[in-house]
């Protein structure tokens, strides 16, 4: 394994430990993070978002990770999260596919892809499976997630 893919494994090792303080390490302090549910969020969003998430799991979050890949300029890896969506206490299991990109050893970009209609079914139930694939719910869905940042961010 090279330090790339050990920095990915030590990133996804400390999620699966909810150590979000190793987490934040792993990010260059100019890190971009995108993914379906949050848009774009940039340098202390990013492991702020990490930490809200953990603390909010309430210790019900089960992070697998696994194809752990990279060279000296990016990488990717897959990882599940298994949890209860707090909002409506439903199960979720979320298969995400990431990439990475590095400066400095560090995380600089991270990209997570996942199916956001596939994950509203799941959160929302009956209204995810009828509403989440449209532009207006997916919409709903990151102003709530980027509202959800801004008070816990404020909170701190």
């Amino acid at each position: 394994m090279n330090s790339n893919e050990e920095l990915i494994s030590k990133f996804y090792s400390a999620f699966a430990n909810a150590d979000a303080k190793t987490m934040s390490e792993c990010y260059h302090p100019k890190v971009h993070f995108i993914d379906p549910a949050f848009g774009l969020l940039k340098e202390e969003q990013v492991s702020d978002m990490w930490k809200m998430l953990i603390l909010r799991s309430e210790g019900n979050l089960k992070i697998e990770f696994s194809n752990v890949k990279a060279d000296e300029f990016s990488g990717t890896a897959n990882w599940v999260a298994t949890y209860n969506f707090t909002k409506t206490n439903r199960n979720v299991i979320n298969k995400i596919s990431a990439e990475f990109i590095f400066q400095d050893g560090l995380i600089i970009k991270h990209v997570d892809q996942f199916d956001l209609w596939k994950w509203s079914k799941q959160a929302f139930g009956p209204t995810g499976y009828l509403l989440g694939w449209t532009g207006f719910f997916q919409k709903k869905i990151q102003e709530q997630a980027l509202l959800s940042l801004k008070k816990f961010q404020e909170a701190k």
